[in-house]
């Protein structure tokens, strides 16, 4: 039967004209939209054999060939969340049936849901996955113009070391080590939730992130200051493959409710996780630390990135008039 269902799923197979096997999924739980894709996949195999025409490509089939050639993205994980998300508007749809109408619906509901800025992660995966299937595939003439929402640019929200202290004597033991370890290393929430113990060398005081771990595809030394070893002291006893751990496992979500009610109970406002890596990096600054050598630390793969916290510097003129002059030092006098 070229119609059958898997779960409730209904999914098709057939051999096409090409003697091509077709086995895939519709999408839908709906017999009679399973029939009409059916039918439609037919006749559009049958027009790619019998005229050489394009067959028509379906958005389920994009989002597979563009998840096998992207794996290895530093924030594949995060593609395939925002994928999920999207499947309930495009799972069904041919490529050609995706319109701006429709990315304009898309991106109304999860700017009501979220915020511009989130909205526009996902319409760029879109916009993404449409210029691919258009310019380095060759599914479809023509993609359709996504729209973005504009962002406002916000300030560098980070908080005092008597603020940190306050959220993390509220923050639940393993949340509170990595909040601690965060704000000791810098380092990104997925690098902090996923660092395993081969990764650290305490009797030298460094730890590392592979290449194929961090963000800018650059492997990165961490040093260790105290407050970082004092974190790792306290959680070997824990054993295990990973540092940071909750009941056994690597704690891959931070911003829970049990964050959020923390937060309140230390009266801090408009701060995200992330904030965390804004904070060690602002306290850095402040510190004497100069641009470059954060640049290093962080892990950042632009100077532009760090000329963010050049305000919080001392000397952050100077040092933006070095970079203009492209390493140049001149006298101001």
């Amino acid at each position: 039967m070229s119609l059958y269902q898997r779960g409730t799923v209904w999914w098709v197979k057939f051999t096409s004209p090409s003697g091509e096997f077709i086995r895939r999924s519709t999408g839908t739980e709906d017999k009679e939209q399973a029939q009409e894709y059916h039918d439609r996949l037919k006749a559009d195999l049958w027009r790619k054999y019998r005229l050489g025409e394009k067959p028509r490509r379906t958005w389920q089939e994009a989002v597979v060939r563009w998840v096998g050639s992207t794996d290895h993205k530093a924030d594949h994980e995060k593609d395939l969340g925002k994928l999920k998300w999207l499947d309930r508007f495009l799972g069904t749809k041919w490529l050609d049936e995706i319109d701006a109408d429709l990315i304009a619906k898309i991106a109304q509901v999860k700017k009501a849901e979220a915020s511009p800025s989130t909205a526009n992660r996902y319409l760029a995966l879109i916009r993404a996955i449409l210029r691919a299937a258009r310019d380095d595939w060759e599914w479809v003439e023509r993609a359709p113009r996504v729209k973005m929402f504009p962002e406002s640019k916000k300030r560098i929200r980070w908080i005092t070391r008597d603020e940190a202290a306050k959220l993390i004597a509220e923050l639940p033991p393993h949340l509170a080590d990595m909040a601690r370890f965060t704000l000791a290393t810098g380092l990104r929430q997925r690098n902090v939730s996923y660092l395993r113990w081969d990764q650290v060398d305490t009797s030298r005081r460094v730890a590392w992130i592979h290449a194929d771990q961090s963000k800018s595809r650059k492997a990165i030394a961490v040093p260790l200051n105290n407050d970082a070893l004092a974190v790792l002291e306290a959680r070997r006893g824990d054993g295990g493959e990973y540092v940071f751990t909750f009941q056994g496992k690597p704690v891959d979500r931070t911003s829970t409710k049990a964050w959020a009610a923390a937060k309140k109970r230390a009266g801090i406002e408009d701060f995200r996780w992330h904030d965390l890596r804004h904070t060690w990096a602002s306290w850095h600054v402040q510190s004497g630390t100069g641009l470059q050598e954060l640049q290093e630390l962080g892990g950042w793969s632009t100077v532009d990135m760090v000329l963010r916290y050049a305000h919080l510097a001392a000397d952050h003129l100077l040092y933006g008039l070095f970079i203009i002059n492209g390493g140049h030092r001149h006298s101001l006098n």
